[in-house]
């Protein structure tokens, strides 16, 4: 591959010595060796051929389904993640204990399955003790995986079911003991085992399965060459390329944090080499990377769960989806070339990039994979199917050429990547299921949406920017699959409540949890773009929030008027409002980095600004003052352009 050979970073290290490095850095895992690292090959190969059968030939009745794939996980995660620093070359015995006991647990549910369902309401003492000790195993896994902050919340919400009858007023609930939250947290499927699980051990296991067969095809790799080959020869070309290819790549992984860490190895230094600022190549990567969660087909783990709380069909919703995702990727590609251009920066040289039919011919093929899934959705397959096929597809078409061909070992690599990367995304989701039951079960839910109601007067502008901050401080903390699934059951029904339709509403919450990630002060995507690039960490957040600055205002935009979801609109309609929008993203973006056709002074970038609002905020009205002040700048900018190239040739002249 063109970028694995020629790339290297500032201390002349190779991209995969570079990637091994951050890897090393940012890792929790444990480095197994002999018997525990051939162990874990088995499992994590067992784990990957079970979600291929189950989604392919049969699925088992879905509490034992769930049960299973919550096993395995439970057992890969204790015998990879470590529960300290210390035990990061060896296995202890209390690691031995809970991958044993995971195991147990998923073989129980699924052979005493008929008489747990007999006995629900009623459950066994056995029942009980499996159920405490599984919990404490999803919170320690969660630790493990994703650091404290998802547990406290847990922990939290658990107290609240437990203690939250001693709470006066409407917050307060009627009183549960311990076995009450147990059995309704591990034996129904409003828990551990709910929709959360549910969707992880059909969709997203599936579609991280996926990513792990483009990797060790290829595929991964042929998203960024034919992004450099798109655009790596424009003026600032990699910045864009980058944008291109984690948007191509945030389709499947559906991890900002990934996308950076996969694609910003590549892209960072060659957009340094072209001469721009490390904080400002870094914050591309993040922001670039952050989009790819709200990019269909995918949109990573939330979006499955989001057509299943909304009961909106998910070929339906990658569609509503899809134009405010487009916006998002304009506004970051426009700040991009804005930025190229202010700063007189050309493209790569042709001979140094990839060719484009090279690129097709080479593993283009591999591409067709994820335009397989959409054609599926579209067509009315189940996600578990499409997924599937997708896998499938690109098994078969990587026999076309020698150079992707896979033989047993890469299908194993395969298999075994596809659930080891499932892993974090698995516990979070278990982790969340907890959430979920102790707000099921307390009410809570109704209660906090009518509280955010009254907070905000029953008016909708108080209610968004109440709901926006909830996303964005929680976010923060937490990754964006757990966030949607406690907002989605606690927030959004507040927004309906406003009459702000279903899809936009949990759109609305989807969006700003993704760009948590770039919002300082735990901007997560910001600083691993910045340690790739060295560079200073603050400035590289500040820069990736100013380029993401977009997906804090779309969302407010199709809250207000849902024309850009395509819902309750015809064509005309949607056209005008789409067509407002991009204008309003370019205001957005000339605004933000001083500049339309030359810099702006003062008083003309504060107008921009306002045109940016106006041509995005919904209304006619609204459209024009915008449309009247951006044309109007811009011709005056041109006009003093041309003046001043005319004064430059008569000087030149004389």
């Amino acid at each position: 591959m063109f970028f694995r050979k020629k790339t290297k970073s500032d201390d002349n290290l190779s991209t995969e010595e570079k990637l091994k490095l951050l890897n090393e850095k940012f890792e929790k895992r444990r480095d197994l060796s002999g018997s525990a690292a051939r162990i874990c090959t088995v499992l994590a190969v067992l784990m990957s051929l079970f979600h291929l059968y189950s989604s392919g030939i049969h699925m088992l009745p879905q509490a034992q389904h769930r049960a299973i794939h919550l096993a395995f996980a439970m057992a890969l995660t204790f015998l990879i993640y470590p529960a300290t620093k210390s035990h990061k070359r060896k296995v202890p015995f209390f690691d031995i204990a809970a991958i044993l006991f995971s195991l147990f647990v998923g073989g129980y549910l699924v052979v005493d399955y008929m008489n747990l369902v007999m006995r629900a309401g009623d459950p066994l003492t056995r029942d009980l003790i499996l159920g405490g000790i599984t919990i404490f195993l999803v919170l320690e896994a969660t630790r493990r995986t994703m650091g404290w902050p998802l547990v406290i919340v847990a922990l939290s919400f658990m107290a609240y079911a437990l203690f939250g009858h001693i709470i006066p007023g409407s917050l307060g609930h009627r009183e549960y003991d311990m076995a009450r939250v147990i059995e309704h947290l591990f034996l129904t499927s409003e828990g551990i085992y709910g929709v959360c699980i549910y969707v992880t051990a059909t969709f997203v296991f599936m579609f991280i399965l996926l990513g792990a067969f483009l990797n060790v095809t290829g595929g991964a790799q042929s998203f960024i060459d034919l992004a450099f080959a798109l655009t790596g020869k424009y003026r600032g070309g990699p910045a864009k390329a980058a944008v291109v290819a984690s948007g191509l790549m945030g389709t499947i992984s559906g991890s900002s944090f990934a996308n950076v860490a996969g694609t910003g190895t590549f892209t960072i230094p060659l957009m340094k080499s072209v001469g721009y600022k490390s904080e400002f190549a870094g914050g591309v990567e993040a922001a670039a990377s952050s989009g790819g969660q709200i990019m269909p087909p995918i949109m990573g783990a939330a979006a499955f769960i989001m057509a299943e709380m909304t009961g909106v069909p998910y070929g339906k919703l990658i569609v509503h989806a899809a134009i405010p995702a487009i916006l998002y990727y304009v506004s970051v590609f426009l700040m991009v070339d804005i930025e190229a251009a202010k700063m007189g920066l050309s493209g790569i040289s042709r001979d140094k990039l990839p060719r484009m039919l090279k690129v097709l011919k080479d593993g283009g093929f591999l591409l067709l994979a994820p335009l397989s899934i959409v054609y599926m959705l579209l067509a009315g397959y189940s996600p578990i199917k499409a997924s599937y096929v997708a896998v499938i597809f690109v098994i078969v078409a990587s026999f076309m050429r020698k150079a992707t061909r896979m033989d047993l070992k890469k299908f194993i690599d395969a298999l075994e990547l596809g659930a080891k990367g499932a892993l974090s995304v698995i516990a979070a989701c278990a982790v969340a299921g907890i959430i979920v039951g102790c707000v099921t079960l307390t009410g809570l839910g109704l209660k906090f949406a009518d509280l955010i109601v009254t907070l905000a007067h029953g008016q909708l502008y108080p209610a968004l920017f109440l709901t926006m901050m909830a996303s964005i401080i929680m976010g923060m903390g937490m990754p964006t699959t757990a966030l949607y699934i406690i907002l989605g059951s606690m927030v959004a029904p507040a927004l309906v409540k406003m009459n702000v339709p279903i899809v936009a509403a949990h759109l609305f919450i989807f969006y700003f949890g993704c760009m948590a990630s770039v919002t300082p002060p735990v901007a997560l995507s910001s600083y691993l773009a910045a340690a790739i690039a060295k560079a200073d960490s603050v400035k590289t957040a500040l820069n990736g929030l100013k380029l993401a600055s977009s997906a804090f205002i779309l969302p407010f935009i199709f809250a207000l008027s849902p024309r850009l979801l395509l819902i309750d609109t015809t064509p005309l309609r949607a056209l005008i409002a789409t067509g407002s929008a991009v204008l309003g993203v370019i205001a957005l973006a000339s605004c933000l980095e001083n500049y339309l056709f030359g810099p702006l002074h003062f008083l003309q970038r504060a107008l921009v600004g306002v045109a940016a609002l106006t041509l995005m905020y919904p209304g006619w009205h609204t459209d024009l003052i915008g449309l009247f002040i951006i044309v109007g700048i811009a011709l005056l900018k041109i006009m003093s352009n041309r003046k001043q190239t005319s004064e430059l040739e008569t000087e030149l002249e004389g």
